[in-house]
């Protein structure tokens, strides 16, 4: 920051910002031009840096600042994925006295809910997405990101989920052949890394983006509802849209500040995918429809596979 206040004025203050940092080990740099800062980046893109503070040479700290590997070409997944699968049972709130029942579907007090089983592929997956897709009547197994395809379809489930992940998603290049050995067997849902993953599962090319697309209040088109969504990003590569194939794959949702591609669906496949983070907490929350559009997907596969069989229409 440019300038940092030892004094804590508020009449609700407890203590000082220091403190509370010191305390929560938060280091923080200041005395900074961050106007320049900003400028600069904007200019030449995203940089590799060091922070110092025990009077390193400048010299020795840029030889340190550009021994750090560069994002493009790094794997990163397989370092922060889980050890082995685990359940997830725990959601974020009572759906039995929830007004988020009426917007699924379910009358209130109806009938009992449908279930849906659901294998996360954990490529650095974050808690409230699972809690989201608790909330949304989902039983959710969580697996390690080189999990195979077979291994997921033993388990039967209703649909798969891709999560996000750091990285660079070209060399994920186990994850794109799962992706391509479930496409079309199970509905799958993707978001951030789980997004580029399907784009080149899809035939398609991923870049690295200037500078990235990181915090809240990202405006991003939805070109089927024609509306216009506040997201949530932390993403430093791209799907380009022109590389996907267009008999296949429709763009779904756009960038409003660099047109990039921010969503997209298998058209005639149940796929679909959005680059952002509809799970965002505390928000934006525009778009948690499409954990209930991944559930209904979901349902309607169901219910087409239980009339190819000649079967009662499950619940």
């Amino acid at each position: 920051m440019r300038e940092f206040s030892p004094v804590a004025s508020n009449w609700r203050s407890t203590e000082s910002a220091q403190i509370y940092l010191n305390r929560h080990e938060i280091p923080v740099i200041w005395d900074l031009d961050t106007r320049a800062l900003v400028l600069h980046i904007r200019k030449v893109g995203a940089l590799r840096g060091v922070v110092a503070t025990d009077g390193t040479p400048a010299e020795m700290l840029i030889h340190e600042a550009r021994a750090v590997p560069p994002m493009a070409g790094l794997e990163l997944a397989s370092r922060v994925t889980c050890a082995k699968p685990y359940e997830w049972r725990k959601g974020s709130i009572d759906l039995t006295a929830s007004p988020w029942r009426e917007e699924m579907g379910e009358a209130a007090g109806g009938a009992e809910t449908q279930r849906f089983r659901v294998v996360a592929y954990d490529f650095g997956i974050k808690q409230n997405i699972l809690r989201l897709l608790v909330d949304h009547d989902c039983e959710v197994t969580v697996v390690p990101a080189k999990t195979s395809a077979e291994d997921v379809l033993a388990l039967k489930p209703d649909g798969v989920f891709l999560s996000n992940g750091p990285g660079d998603p070209e060399p994920v290049t186990y994850a794109v052949a799962n992706v391509r050995k479930l496409l079309g067997r199970v509905p799958i849902f993707g978001i951030c890394l789980g997004h580029q993953i399907c784009g080149l599962a899809l035939g398609g090319r991923t870049f690295k983006l200037k500078f990235g697309h990181h915090g809240a209040n990202h405006p991003v088109k939805n070109l089927a509802a024609n509306r216009v969504e506040i997201t949530a990003q932390n993403h430093g590569f791209a799907v380009d849209p022109d590389s996907l194939p267009a008999s296949d794959v429709e763009i779904t949702h756009v960038n409003l500040n660099d047109h990039t591609n921010e969503g997209m669906r298998h058209r005639s496949l149940p796929l679909f995918c959005v680059q952002y983070h509809p799970e965002a907490s505390p928000g934006p929350h525009d778009s948690h429809y499409l954990f209930r559009q991944f559930c209904d997907l979901m349902r309607e596969t169901r219910l087409s596979s239980a009339l190819r069989r000649g079967q009662p229409s499950p619940r």
